[in-house]
């Protein structure tokens, strides 16, 4: 299966670390557009397209935890020491991966706007089965809902026909994760590497006790921003990844 991935290439400054960006539950690569374009004259930068998402093949198979982690693998085969930038259902996708396959691969890891397992647990929703009841409404709900902005109505539309590109039922196991929440808290304060964790308020409490757990990690609360912080507030999520980045060890 083809995975399709946007990507810059900052020539004479490739030598800068490369950013490596995977979207969340049904979206699209473009939706880092902004990012792409922040950062094309500074260093290399891939944004993937999930399976099932954007531009990538859509097979009837392969929505699980394990199979996103391999193709996460396979993608992250191809660079070396990369920071990997992961929001909202890939923050889980993207700490199975290094607790599969390790984070050789990785110089840092930027997880943005889930829950990593710390306390409060999150407010239980009825997202699955309104999603079951009227997708097509759930969708088109969820997506307008990421944004405290009023984006255009062509980005809108792009990101639902992204959401809404695979089954019902493969789009539904992408939520159902078996996991328990403390494997992810494990994880995510196991992490050897350089941490960095954007989140909106929602999550502020999470971020709290994982720095108060994990005191190396950064800790960034964009308020007044929804679920895609990036878009919303992506002159302060820019400048936030790039002084991270340039923070970074040589390798």
């Amino acid at each position: 299966m083809t995975l399709s991935i946007l990507s810059t290439d900052a020539g004479g400054a490739s030598a800068a670390t490369p950013i490596v960006f995977v979207p969340g539950w049904g979206m699209p690569a473009s939706i880092w557009s902004v990012q792409l374009a922040a950062f094309a004259d500074s260093r290399t930068c891939i944004a993937l397209d999930p399976r099932g998402q954007g531009e990538s093949e859509a097979p009837s198979f392969g929505y699980t935890i394990d199979r996103r982690a391999e193709d996460l693998r396979d993608v992250l085969a191809r660079l070396d020491r990369v920071v990997l930038v992961a929001w909202s259902l890939a923050v889980l996708e993207s700490l199975h991966y290094v607790q599969r396959f390790g984070a050789d691969r990785l110089a840092a890891l930027v997880l943005v706007d889930n829950s990593v397992g710390e306390p409060p647990a999150p407010t239980p929703s009825d997202f699955l089965k309104r999603l079951r009841e009227d997708r097509a409404g759930t969708v088109d709900k969820f997506v307008r809902g990421m944004f405290t902005m009023s984006p255009p109505e062509e980005l809108i539309e792009t990101l639902k026909r992204s959401a809404l590109k695979v089954a019902l039922a493969d789009s539904a196991a992408l939520l159902s994760y078996p996991q328990p929440r403390e494997y992810w808290r494990a994880a995510a304060r196991a992490f050897a590497k350089p941490l960095a964790y954007l989140v909106t308020p929602r999550f502020a409490a999470q971020a709290e006790s994982l720095r108060a757990n994990r005191p190396a990690t950064r800790v960034e609360v964009f308020e007044h921003a929804s679920h895609a912080l990036f878009v919303d507030q992506p002159r302060r999520f820019n400048s936030t990844l790039a002084e991270f980045c340039d923070g970074l060890a040589p390798a």
